[in-house]
């Protein structure tokens, strides 16, 4: 069956979306994005995702096409229209395109910014395979641009970073700085050692985690222990336990580094304890 997708304002079966070969997201990477989970036809976690799209454009100097309820009347329209269950909706706004290529910004007074929305459906969302018996990544250097805090669309090297663990029979890949990891290709990264949850703090190295954000207040709420901080490769591979966090993912465990099994080599209790508290609370708060 089509999907309903969103294209500046008309919902249309995809099939049929089309955007102009002058866009600068196609030809300079020049936009940004959010996905946005759904759980039981529910979003998780939009405002906080709002904001960050606000704080995202605002860096890069774009105008936001629509209000908060504007957007999220698009999120559920989409959701309705694609009976949507589990699943997630992705959303990216570029500068729009001008009808040229060139380096110079064009005028936003004649040039309006491009939004497109889609969904993916995932069953599996909540009941993830991966999660019962945990992730393998495997280390490589951290060489993305300085701003990493803004959500662009300039994916290249995570992706890179992706095929590089596939092809040494992991599953993702940590990136690391001058001997520390910053984060996860697609995601923040996280140690546990001694019942105490080790991330590295906020900065322009790092993405601000929407889903990190709750998962930091969950555990605190739990009473575990939280040190936002650099870590080492060496101190992760000597961790307890490690574990991942992203929109897609929610808490994923990590059970090797490069090739260095963790703990017993399964899914640590304190990562699969964190995971259920997040859906569980994240679905009461799901509009």
């Amino acid at each position: 069956m089509s999907r309903s997708v969103y294209v500046n304002g008309d919902y249309l079966p995809e099939g049929e979306a089309k955007i102009s070969i002058f866009d600068r997201g196609f030809l300079m990477a020049d936009g940004v994005y959010e996905v946005t989970t759904v759980i039981d036809g529910k979003l998780i976690d939009f405002d906080g995702h709002f904001t960050r799209l606000q704080r995202s454009l605002d860096e890069l100097g774009i105008e936001n096409p629509m209000d908060r309820d504007a957007w999220l009347e698009v999120h559920r329209q989409l959701v309705d229209q694609n009976a949507l269950d589990q699943g997630m909706i992705y959303l990216q706004v570029t500068r729009g395109a001008p009808g040229d290529r060139d380096f110079v910004f064009p005028d936003p007074e004649t040039t309006k910014p491009t939004v497109v929305l889609f969904t993916q459906s995932n069953p599996a969302l909540v009941d993830s395979p991966k999660a019962k018996k945990g992730i393998k990544v495997i280390t490589i250097d951290d060489i993305r641009w300085g701003r990493r805090d803004i959500k662009t669309v300039q994916l290249l090297y995570p992706s890179m970073g992706k095929m590089m663990a596939i092809k040494q029979g992991a599953d993702d890949a940590w990136m690391v700085q001058e001997g520390c990891v910053t984060e996860g290709t697609s995601n923040n990264a996280y140690i546990i050692k001694d019942g105490r949850i080790v991330t590295r703090a906020l900065s322009n190295d790092i993405l601000h985690g929407i889903t990190r954000a709750a998962v930091l207040r969950f555990a605190q709420e739990a009473q575990m222990p939280v040190e936002e901080r650099s870590f080492t490769v060496q101190e992760a591979m000597q961790a307890d336990e490690a574990f991942v966090t992203s929109a897609s993912t929610f808490v994923m465990p990590v059970v090797e580094i490069d090739g260095a099994r963790l703990g017993t080599g399964a899914p640590g209790p304190l990562a699969l304890r964190l995971r259920e508290i997040y859906i569980e609370e994240s679905r009461k708060a799901a509009i």
